[in-house]
């Protein structure tokens, strides 16, 4: 996916870039000396930096972080709103196994009693508590992954990078549902109560008034136990199955590929690490579900009413087909957001432990 200078240019809000202050104020260790031509390949970096409009984006600088939240925002937000009536014939199934007893005959359910605009009910919160949750989710875990790399130093950090990896995701995730928790609850009693309410502009005033503030937190425990597992698998084993690909499938190393097939290495390992996130998480997902459809309900209930069985294969198989294809493309969005402002997509490359000492001498 090559992008010309002058279309990143007029995509990319000037923000994401340095400026010649912060380049004054030492932000610019990773960019060419000031002295190379604009047109000249890039320097230093190499084959890791992506030519951006002008200047880079340097990595780990306020603006990086600030571009992988922005990718973090379209890439959960868009997604989880495009998979809406997935998601409401899956927290249907949840809570009335009865009446919705297959992912058909609930779809047929849905458009008998609502009609067609009756599979995006839900879709406000939705987008605004995934876009959210995407923001703190990959924002936080591009700072916590460099962050316990730094910790770890240069050696361990690429002997531990598993656990870096595992570590930064569950740190960011439990930020992201923060986040995420006030308007999933919303989202949930609007999906599966008809006539509660039409959306979050008169469910959240309910929600509130039925159960107080602290109530739309009442699925914050589950929410973590359905996410933070959910999370630590999509990032780790993404990281992991892009590094498998480009060692024994893609023909050549990941600095001589064009960006489509990284991108499409990208995809291909998101949906294979979400078919692993949708099994991990499904148990706490059919908690959450139940928990936040009924009033006062505990987890026992949820239990009782489900079976042990039930909470790790209810909606399990449309689950796994809609996370897979979720996770696919929430990792193809935010790697392709990454290239279009001059970033590497994610993962492949496994820093070399002299790296940081290498570019130090740049900044002098």
């Amino acid at each position: 996916m090559a992008f010309s200078d002058k279309s990143r240019e007029s995509l990319i809000p000037s923000f994401l870039y340095a400026t010649s202050t912060t380049r004054a104020m030492g932000f610019n260790r990773f960019s060419a000396p000031t002295s190379t031509p604009a047109a000249s390949p890039p320097v230093g970096g190499g084959s890791f930096m992506i030519q951006a409009p002008k200047e880079k984006i340097e990595m780990y600088s306020p603006a990086f972080y600030a571009a992988c939240t922005a990718g973090g925002i379209a890439s959960c937000g868009l997604t989880h709103t495009a998979v809406t009536p997935l998601d409401l014939v899956k927290c249907n199934m949840q809570i009335d196994p009865v009446k919705y007893k297959s992912i058909t005959s609930g779809f047929g359910v849905l458009l008998k009693e609502q009609g067609p605009k009756g599979f995006f009910r839900g879709w406000v919160p939705t987008l605004l508590g995934y876009s959210a949750q995407g923001a703190c989710k990959f924002g936080f875990y591009e700072f916590f992954k460099k962050y316990y790399s730094d910790l770890a130093g240069p050696e361990n950090a690429v002997k531990y990078k598993t656990f870096i990896y595992l570590a930064g995701s569950a740190s960011a995730e439990v930020i992201a549902d923060v986040a995420l928790c006030p308007l999933e609850a919303v989202k949930v009693r609007v999906q599966t109560q008809p006539g509660f309410a039409r959306g979050l502009s008169d469910g959240f005033p309910k929600f509130v008034k039925s159960e107080g503030y602290l109530g739309l937190y009442k699925g914050i425990v589950p929410l973590w136990g359905r996410q933070i597992p959910y999370t630590m698998m999509k990032f780790a084993s993404f990281e992991m199955v892009v590094e498998l690909l480009y060692k024994h499938v893609v023909p050549k190393p990941k600095s001589e590929c064009s960006k489509p097939l990284q991108l499409g290495v990208s995809f291909g390992a998101g949906y294979i690490a979400g078919v692993f996130c949708a099994i991990v998480s499904h148990p706490a997902d059919n908690l959450v579900s139940f928990l936040n459809n009924a009033k006062g309900a505990t987890v026992g209930d949820a239990v009782k009413k489900l079976g042990l069985l039930g909470l790790f294969t209810r909606g399990l198989p449309l689950r796994i087909v809609m996370i897979g294809t979720l996770t696919g493309a929430q990792w193809g969005i935010y790697d392709a957001f990454k290239v279009m402002v001059g970033l590497p997509t994610t993962g492949g490359v496994t820093p070399a432990p002299a790296a940081a000492t290498e570019v130090a001498p740049a900044s002098a």
